[in-house]
């Protein structure tokens, strides 16, 4: 994990800490009733918290564990974590608890492009991240301007593998598909091939540019 993303989780940690977590959370009792919060077994807890299971402070208690198990596990999906928190409404959250969700998913954005294939456990891809950003109520745009001011081999692989991978027999492709259907991408690949023309995966950067002009 780097610098930026320790110091992130130390932020998150911080602005949080004056939830204190409870050791069994009340719950509809039409539905689940009392549950035991069970570090084991997050996954479970994930898809009720905040909902049938605890409220908004709970899920302020739990979003430093939350947030860093994403990061060294695979067994949370991002998508249900920030959904959580976009339910929470946290845009109405105190400052300080806002800036260290952006600060967070900030960090966790520039990681995930510094490195090809992503190292960063349940965030496994771009698009996985991207998804996770939108259900936490972020607009696509602010993370794919980051990515195109991001001219590195590692960013570059990402936008082929992103590339490859896209539906181009969909009629709407989509935020991203329409970002990566560009004539900027297209250049872009052409000069990440004749820089990494003798890597191993130069083939995949050139499968993708061809793709794009199809």
């Amino acid at each position: 994990m780097d610098d930026e993303l320790t110091t992130a989780l130390a932020r998150v940690r911080d602005a949080f800490a004056r939830y204190p977590r409870r050791a069994v959370l009340g719950g509809c009792p039409h539905c689940e009733g009392s549950v035991m919060v069970d570090e084991h077994d997050l996954f479970s807890l994930t898809i009720s918290l905040g909902s049938t299971v605890g409220d908004r402070d709970d899920v302020k208690s739990l979003l430093p564990v939350l947030l860093e198990r994403l990061l060294v596990s695979e067994e949370l999906y991002p998508v249900i974590v920030l959904g959580t928190v976009s339910h929470q409404e946290w845009r109405t959250w105190p400052r300080v608890e806002q800036e260290a969700v952006d600060a967070y998913l900030d960090a966790v954005w520039r990681s995930l492009l510094a490195d090809h294939p992503s190292r960063l456990g349940s965030f496994t891809d771009p698009a996985t991240f991207l998804d996770a950003a939108c259900a936490a109520g972020e607009r696509m745009q602010r993370f794919l301007a980051v990515w195109d001011a991001t001219l590195t081999s590692s960013a570059d692989r990402h936008l082929a593998a992103a590339v490859s991978s896209l539906n181009f027999a969909r009629p709407k492709p989509g935020v991203l598909g329409d970002w990566l259907r560009r004539d900027t991408v297209r250049d872009r690949l052409h000069r990440a091939f004749e820089r990494d023309h003798d890597a191993p995966w130069a083939d995949d950067i050139a499968r993708a540019y061809d793709l794009l002009g199809a």
